[in-house]
């Protein structure tokens, strides 16, 4: 006895041998089909599914299924992206803990409404919240504070081991500085060159801007010709006012290395500034222009410029929240770490730097050198780099913010503690980070409807890359990428291989080790090129000789000799 699968499936075999029942074989139509030939259920006179026709019916689904799986795995994709963005900028709207009495008197619930969140045109954008520095809260932690003490013995140390030198070569005690002075000079030059680019920052592109808001109340066609003429004016004013001028002066004139970097670091600061003033008010005309809601546009008035060129952001708002007090005390205080710092670093280059590098730029540059060189420069390169990071990010910005009264104090995050460099990149420096990520990331995804996402990364690296080697460049006064190569190259494979689903203490010990690493990088080559190019100067330099490192072909010989010219520094 068969059983009942057996008897269906030798049923359902016969159906598919039997060649009338397939109209496409025989050219006609078996008897007793449903009358609707062209329906999606076709059956025979039996009651039996045509094969054929469901495979092919199974095959257009399948086709359908997995076009709509990519398309919702698009659409996801997207979605998460837009998710993460917005968790991002939602994030640093989040508050701090309560301000201590010591820090701001108690405000009424009028002045916290009115003080505590001041929130970006059009809903989009940066949030500005009243906070602390991370630094400030930290160092009332005792413990906290001891590490900052060992930094405050390790400086006397230095001077002392200084003292004691030059009086057993001198026999006395030296005070004269003269690194400082070298690095610093022609002072005057750089005060009237920073006074030059600021009152062109202050006058130029609020001029242009206002004039140009006032033509979009003309026809369309006029409001197209002042926009080409006022945007012209402004990327020429930015290229050449801004960017060739003070490049001119600091060349021409041979400006000290340290000089150098202040009038450059202010240069990028101002276009920064400029671009963001420009960028955040254009929308407000353009959505006044669509609505007409009133009279005129609305123009920031001078005074809220003037306020925006000297508070520590680089993001443009009309108003900011404010303490309502200042600390001069706490300013005095700041000012007064950013000077011990600066005479910190003096004693790191002149005991760590300038006598290792003078005997190592006396030698053949070989892997061996190299090597010896990096791992000699790892310490004072990452003195260098902490020093820098709470000289300038949390002396420098907080004592500005403690005179302006500007509040909101996250200038950095809490970067020691990052497994990852992506997260590394997003807290060392908030204020550059801020204007990156908003003027150049999002609005290259703005410009790509959201389709590039790597290229915009790409991008930002680039950027960054480019102008971190162009202050370099022009502040030592010669073209070595080693900075933008390690940008380019190593930054861009650790943002990928250290990204955030790095957990643990093994990822951050990994990420100072390469930090580390990196600094006595930067510190070495650069040393040995500046050094070079003291002691192999060339008769006659074509524009390659000034790009072709002179570390790599500088050797000893070529110093010997009765015109051998003697370098301090």
């Amino acid at each position: 006895m068969e059983t009942g699968g057996e008897s269906l499936l030798r049923s359902r075999s016969r159906t598919v041998n039997n060649p009338s029942t397939f109209p496409d074989l025989d050219g006609g139509s078996s008897p007793g089909r449903h009358p609707h030939g062209n329906t999606d259920n076709r059956i025979t006179s039996n009651g039996k599914i045509e094969v054929e026709h469901v495979i092919s019916k199974k095959l257009q689904l399948k086709k359908k299924a997995e076009g709509l799986k990519s398309d919702l795995m698009r659409q996801f994709e997207s979605q998460v992206h837009d998710f993460m963005d917005s968790l991002i900028e939602e994030s640093t709207s989040l508050e701090s803990t309560p301000l201590p009495a010591a820090f701001s008197s108690p405000l009424s619930d009028k002045e916290r409404s009115k003080l505590g969140h001041f929130q970006p045109p059009h809903g989009h954008g940066k949030h500005f919240v009243t906070r602390r520095s991370l630094l400030d809260e930290l160092f009332e932690v005792n413990h906290i504070r001891t590490i900052y003490h060992m930094f405050i013995a390790l400086l006397i140390l230095f001077i002392l081991s200084t003292f004691v030198v030059d009086f057993l070569d001198e026999g006395r005690l030296v005070l004269d500085f003269d690194l400082l002075v070298y690095a610093f000079g022609q002072f005057p030059l750089v005060v009237c060159t920073w006074l030059c680019m600021f009152l062109s920052v202050l006058l130029v592109p609020y001029t242009l801007f206002h004039l140009w808001s006032q033509s979009q109340s003309g026809s369309r066609g006029q409001q197209r010709l002042y926009t080409w003429l006022f945007g012209s004016a402004f990327l020429l004013y930015q290229g050449l006012g801004l960017g060739f001028l003070p490049t001119f002066v600091v060349v021409t004139n041979s400006l000290p290395p340290a000089s150098c970097f202040i009038v450059t670091i202010e240069q990028v600061r101002l276009m920064m500034k400029a671009h963001s003033f420009v960028r955040e008010n254009v929308p407000r005309v353009l959505a006044w222009k669509k609505d007409k809601t009133s009279s005129g546009p609305v123009v920031p008035q001078v005074s809220q410029y003037l306020y925006f060129l000297f508070a520590p952001t680089l993001i443009y708002r009309d108003k900011y929240p404010r303490n309502p007090v200042t600390r001069w005390g706490y300013v005095a205080s700041k000012l007064l770490q950013v000077l011990g710092c600066l005479f910190y670093t003096y004693y790191v280059f002149v005991r760590l730097c300038i006598p290792q590098f003078r005997s190592i730029s006396l030698q053949l540059f070989n892997l061996r050198a190299m090597v010896l060189c990096v791992f000699n420069s790892i310490l004072p390169g990452v003195l260098v780099l902490l020093l820098g990071f709470f000289a300038f990010l949390h002396c420098w910005l907080n004592a500005f913010a403690e005179m302006l009264r500007f509040a909101d104090r996250m200038f950095y995050k809490d970067w020691w503690n990052s497994t990852s460099y992506a997260n590394y990149y997003r807290t060392w420096n908030v204020v550059v980070h801020d204007w990156l990520y908003y003027y150049v990331y999002k609005d290259f995804l703005f410009i790509s409807q959201k389709r590039f996402r790597p290229a915009a990364m790409f991008f930002v690296f680039t950027v960054s890359a480019v102008v971190h080697e162009y202050i370099l460049a022009v502040s030592f006064g010669f073209f070595y990428p080693v900075l933008f190569c390690l940008f380019m190259c190593f930054g861009m494979m650790f943002n990928f291989i250290f990204h955030d689903r790095r957990k643990g203490p093994i990822w951050n010990i990994l990420m100072w080790t390469s930090l580390f690493l990196g600094q006595g990088v930067i510190m070495c080559l650069y040393s040995q090129e500046w050094y070079a190019r003291r002691y192999c100067p060339l008769k006659e330099s074509s524009f390659l000789d000034l790009l072709k490192p002179r570390s790599w072909s500088c050797q000893r010989d070529l110093m010997a000799g009765p015109n051998k010219i003697k370098w301090d520094y």
